[in-house]
């Protein structure tokens, strides 16, 4: 998607080889704009999957999952990542590391609000190791529901997160696929 890479090298920091600073558009603010436009690409890419549902998993991959799941006219579930007290006793849960934030933490979904026989598209913002990504896979199996694509905003392609999904069989479609951020440079596939 030629507008996210633009404003990736508009706004883009690279902090190292391989964490790259989106604050300005997906991680802190968000971009309305932008945002649109991404959820509609996805909505485009994955309509003919008929998803249910898209799941992501709070907080930077709710603003794409909405405008996914608000143009493709069905619902959208975050999977938390701290148990409120509101938050429903049967969850579906999982434990993942995060790449950014160098922790490993829970994951959950209320089980009302996934269930058996579902059709799921997966919406997230990076896709950097996937665990992320795999661990809201186990959740959609936990469910007995069927991913039926996920679809990344940015995709860092210099580490194995989409490749390991795809080796799955799965369908994962990105925006922008990074290739490199090698000598503070953004360079793309």
């Amino acid at each position: 998607m030629e507008l996210l890479k633009q404003r990736i090298q508009e706004v883009g920091v690279v902090v190292s080889d391989k964490v790259l600073k989106l604050d300005a558009i997906l991680n802190h603010q968000v971009d309305p704009v932008l945002t649109m436009e991404m959820g509609r690409e996805f909505a485009r890419l994955f309509r003919d999957t008929k998803p249910d549902k898209v799941l992501t998993v709070e907080s930077s991959g709710i603003p794409i999952a909405f405008t996914t799941a608000l143009h493709l006219e069905i619902p959208m579930i975050f999977a938390r990542r701290k148990k409120t007290l509101t938050m429903d006793q049967d969850t579906y849960s999982e434990r993942v590391p995060s790449f950014t934030k160098g922790i490993v933490t829970d994951i959950m979904v209320s089980s009302h609000l996934l269930h058996k026989g579902e059709r799921v598209l997966l919406i997230d913002d990076f896709i950097a190791n996937g665990d992320a990504a795999r661990g809201l896979i186990r959740i959609i199996e936990k469910a007995e529901a069927e991913l039926v694509g996920v679809g990344i905003a940015v995709e860092k392609s210099f580490q194995s997160g989409g490749s390991s999904i795809r080796e799955r069989g799965i369908r994962v479609e990105s925006l922008a696929r990074i290739a490199s951020l090698e000598n503070g440079q953004i360079t793309f596939d």
